[in-house]
């Protein structure tokens, strides 16, 4: 099996550029007509994360980890994504991390605890983390029994929680990953926290690889897991978009 192939997304999505090229013109929309704080929460040049804030006081904290298999995106181009916890009259933040090949995926993990920890500290209410694909993956990982930064809810969207096959791929020059990394950092081998919920999102139309990924998380934390209709590894995070999707609801919903 060619596991370049299998992880391939882009190759196998009609018009995927220009829905790159429009991520980038919401999200500039986005940011010029919402407030938000750019914070710091390390020393180094993208340990940083935007945090928007709703009209009123926020009801909670949501965080949004994005994608881009460890090497690419940053905080900057996400912030539409906010726009479905705003309107529900949550806090959002989207931190950016230190990406591959300066980075190892475990250092990734911390900064990830480290940005919500911060955030956690500047919103009260419930603390819901979710990310898409490597994000997925970060999201996941901090749900996990070795973890204990503050969090009620994950919901990881198309993650890669078993990160073994990737060992076959040409990324892995990037990334170096070994089998002690993949051991630690493969949330699918780690127990899900008590104290968090989960909830696993994956596009109906994605790659089978992302499918098995999604269902082997669900299975191994014995959680609900989602296959939403229609979408592909592009579209999958468009409901965080809108405060009464699907995806919001399981995001935020209960609550």
């Amino acid at each position: 099996m060619d596991m370049d192939r299998e992880y391939q997304n882009g190759a196998f999505i009609p018009g995927a550029d220009a829905l790159v090229e429009a991520w980038a013109r919401d999200t500039a929309a986005f940011r010029a007509a919402h407030r938000f704080e750019d914070l710091a929460y390390g020393p180094g040049a993208r340990q940083g994360m935007d945090l928007f804030w709703p009209d009123g006081p926020a009801k909670g904290l949501m965080v949004f980890i994005h994608g881009g298999y460890w090497m690419a995106f940053g905080r900057a181009d996400w912030s539409h994504l906010a726009a479905g916890a705003l309107a529900r009259g949550w806090a959002c933040a989207l931190p950016s991390y230190t990406l591959a090949p300066e980075g190892r995926i475990a250092h990734m993990t911390q900064d990830m605890a480290r940005a919500v920890a911060m955030a956690g500290e500047r919103v009260g209410g419930p603390v819901v983390v979710t990310g898409h694909s490597a994000g997925g993956h970060l999201a996941a990982r901090l749900a996990c029994g070795d973890q204990s930064v503050r969090i009620d809810r994950v919901v990881p969207i198309s993650p890669l929680a078993e990160l073994e096959p990737l060992l076959a791929t040409e990324m892995n020059q990037t990334l170096q990953l070994d089998a002690d990394e993949v051991a630690q950092e493969s949330p699918a081998r780690h127990r899900l926290r008590q104290d968090v919920q989960a909830h696993v999102w994956v596009g109906a139309q994605e790659r089978p690889a992302f499918l098995w990924q999604a269902r082997t998380l669900s299975e191994s934390w014995a959680c609900p897991w989602t296959v939403d209709p229609g979408k592909h590894h592009f579209n999958v995070v468009d409901g965080l978009t809108d405060s009464d999707s699907a995806l919001m609801q399981a995001l935020l919903g209960g609550y």
